[in-house]
């Protein structure tokens, strides 16, 4: 391919692994990264905001900026606007000093204009930053991202680690959980092809399932015990920072988000992983 490609937030779970799935397969990449933090693929740059003059230079004429830096749970000292609109505006900014025409965005399964949730609320308007930037963009809304080490995964292990796991109300909420080869391989064709321009694509798998049946398909093999709580028990936990759920987690999880699929694999042009298949084959545990 030989394409030059930016990746910010390129420690998280998706910034890394399509980061290093990207270089397996003939790009040239470059992580931007927080002091201290390396990353083991292509080449790191540390940024703290993405407007330092500085890191212009070093990405100019790149053929694409991958902006993956997001924030699932907000505190007092970084905030939702703060990170995922502010560093959104900046990463505009940057393409456009740097003069890199393509800007790929991960935003949620779920953000839309009538959003009420807090995290997809800025989400919608990062998005907006994006779409009216006059660069060539497209973004993906995507549902639950799996693979070895993804944040769901490491929730549940980290559970079973402590004997049990928690369902909140009845667990019948669905989502559609993607492997992140599947996203790496979209995002290349993304890259490549001009049918994915100025478009906005709900990122899913091929499958709707249930919270229940996914974590009775996690867990497997196992004795660990399922603990089913009421929601006001669990929204209580969260309020206070307790227990395995944010606020917002839970929100999004009785939402039931579901994408189309069709619409994605007919621009795709691929086939895509059920999630049985990446449970079985332990791709979701280190």
């Amino acid at each position: 391919m030989n394409q030059s490609v930016v990746i910010t937030g390129a420690n998280g779970f998706v910034g890394r692994n399509v980061g290093m799935f990207l270089s397996k397969n003939g790009f040239r990449t470059t992580g931007l990264v927080r002091k201290g933090r390396t990353i083991h693929f292509g080449k790191a740059i540390t940024t703290g905001t993405l407007d330092e003059p500085s890191l212009v230079q070093k990405i100019r004429g790149s053929d694409a900026l991958l902006h993956f830096i997001g924030r699932g749970k907000q505190t007092v000292d970084s905030e939702y606007s703060l990170v995922n609109v502010t560093l959104a505006k900046n990463a505009v900014a940057l393409c456009k000093k740097a003069k890199i025409r393509k800007i790929i965005y991960i935003s949620g399964l779920g953000v839309a204009k009538s959003s009420t949730l807090g995290y997809f609320i800025s989400k919608y308007r990062a998005e907006q930053e994006i779409v009216h930037s006059g660069l060539d963009y497209t973004i993906f809304r995507a549902s639950y991202v799996i693979g070895r080490d993804d944040p769901l995964s490491k929730n549940l292990q980290q559970q079973v680690k402590k004997g049990q796991v928690i369902i909140p109300g009845s667990g019948n909420y669905v989502f559609q959980p993607i492997f992140i080869d599947d996203v790496s391989r979209v995002i290349i064709k993304a890259l490549a092809e001009k049918k994915f321009s100025n478009k906005i694509i709900d990122l899913v798998g091929p499958q709707v399932v249930s919270y229940n049946t996914f974590v009775k398909e996690f867990l497997r093999g196992t004795k660990t015990r399922v603990k089913k709580i009421d929601f006001e028990s669990a929204y209580h936990d969260a309020l206070h920072n307790k227990g395995p759920f944010g606020v917002d987690d839970l929100g999004i999880m009785v939402g039931g988000y579901v994408g189309n699929h069709k619409k994605l694999a007919s621009l795709a042009q691929m086939k895509f992983t059920r999630y049985q298949e990446i449970l079985k084959l332990g791709s979701v545990t280190a």
